[in-house]
């Protein structure tokens, strides 16, 4: 499949992604939905106006709202369309003012979340927590591998990429003190993560089955769950994440439809014990590669196919005890880590908890982050014949609380 915009061979964004976003489009007061392909936008709406009004109202904007809210049979009308705008040179000259170059718009949140929860799905990352935290004791909780451990998170603190993280402040008590103190966080991380993002809603008091996600589940992005670990370490017992957790988290601009990500899907792992019956069929893990960089120094690949938990069975626990979720809910995947050592999606496995602090070019080493850090995490997943699927990136830069 070919396009006739011109898209450079190393560019994230071809005619196999098409991912959703939201800008500001100069000249307009109403932000617009876009299509990024190779180093340009498309308004989507203005290309569509002249094309199909009806599939037009479904992207007026000025969020992602109404189109995710419609269900599948409209994501992949739309996606067709899309998909024929941008290869048939008939349309060239209607489609074509409906272009403009990616550096001339800024991207914004590309829809209104709901609500947002966050799981522990990688068992890399919990067994190298346990081990940090509770060590002689077993690196997993006894309910791990039973059930998609998770917490409910703020969604009024999910930002778009870019925004800034003033490091928060908080309680904290070293394991030496004597008694909490409040100030800035001295142990800020991050959270490499796979966020999934729901369009159609679900009724409340009905679980959804494991084998209806992608009946609700649009697409994907990527988070950054930045993380006061001296914060969260003080107050997460008994009842686990809190102000630790909810002074920011990050997504990428762009939601990949799940439609782009059929060449993604794996066979995720094996599950012993196995899960009770309303977590199965397990329904596929996603190949998606990670990279996380550090003031422009990688320091960690994550891959996501191994995480333990799928993307299915989050959502069918989530719903278990009847909960509902809405158009704009986001759910992710906890930081994504693997086996090696430069595959841990966290400062505090990175670092060891600080007892192995990383060497950055010019000599500088951080366990967490200081002030004017800048991190971006970005990511690919196989596409067709070949292609890779690109995510864009997810960035924030730490600046004084």
């Amino acid at each position: 499949m070919t396009t006739w915009v011109p898209v450079p061979a190393d560019s994230p964004f071809g005619i196999e992604t098409l991912p959703y976003g939201v800008v500001e489009w100069p000249g307009h007061l109403r932000p617009r939905v876009a299509v990024p392909i190779g180093d340009a936008v498309l308004d989507l709406a203005g290309a569509l106006e002249r094309i199909n009004g009806e599939l037009a109202f479904l992207v007026r904007g000025p969020s992602l709202d109404h189109l995710l809210r419609e269900g599948p049979e409209a994501w992949a009308a739309l996606r067709a369309t899309v998909v024929h705008l941008l290869t048939d040179d008939r349309h060239r000259e209607a489609v074509e003012p409906a272009l403009l170059a990616r550096d001339q718009v800024r991207p914004l949140l590309p829809f209104t979340v709901a609500d947002y929860v966050d799981f522990y799905s990688s068992e890399q990352h919990a067994t190298n927590l346990g081990r940090i935290l509770r060590p002689g004791q077993p690196a997993l909780p006894p309910n791990w591998r039973h059930l998609p451990i998770g917490y409910h998170g703020r969604s009024g603190t999910v930002a778009v990429s870019g925004t800034d993280v003033v490091r928060p402040r908080g309680q904290r008590k070293p394991p030496d003190a004597d008694g909490p103190s409040y100030g800035p966080s001295v142990r800020l991380d991050i959270e490499a993560e796979v966020g999934f993002v729901v369009g159609a809603p679900s009724t409340l008091g009905i679980p959804v089955p494991a084998t209806d996600w992608r009946q609700h589940v649009f697409g994907v992005l990527l988070v950054n769950d930045w993380s006061a670990r001296d914060v969260q370490a003080w107050e997460y017992q008994p009842l686990g994440p809190f102000l630790g957790k909810s002074f920011l988290t990050s997504v990428s601009p762009w939601v990949v439809p799940l439609a782009a990500l059929e060449d993604a899907f794996v066979e995720p792992p094996a599950q012993d014990p196995r899960p009770l019956d309303y977590l199965l069929p397990a329904g596929p893990g996603l190949a998606l590669d990670l990279e996380v960089r550090l003031n422009g120094h990688v320091v960690s690949r994550p891959r996501a196919a191994g995480l333990y938990w799928t993307a299915a069975q989050q959502l069918a626990h989530l719903t278990a005890n009847g909960a509902c979720v809405r158009t704009g809910d986001l759910f992710a995947s906890g930081t994504v880590s693997g086996d090696a050592p430069d595959e841990r999606g966290s400062l505090i496995e990175l670092s060891w908890n600080g007892a192995e602090p990383l060497t950055l070019p010019g000599g500088e080493t951080r366990t967490f982050l200081q002030d004017g850090d800048t991190v971006t995490i970005s990511a690919t997943a196989p596409g067709p014949g070949g292609s890779r699927i690109g995510f864009g990136e997810v960035t924030g830069t730490v600046v004084p609380a």
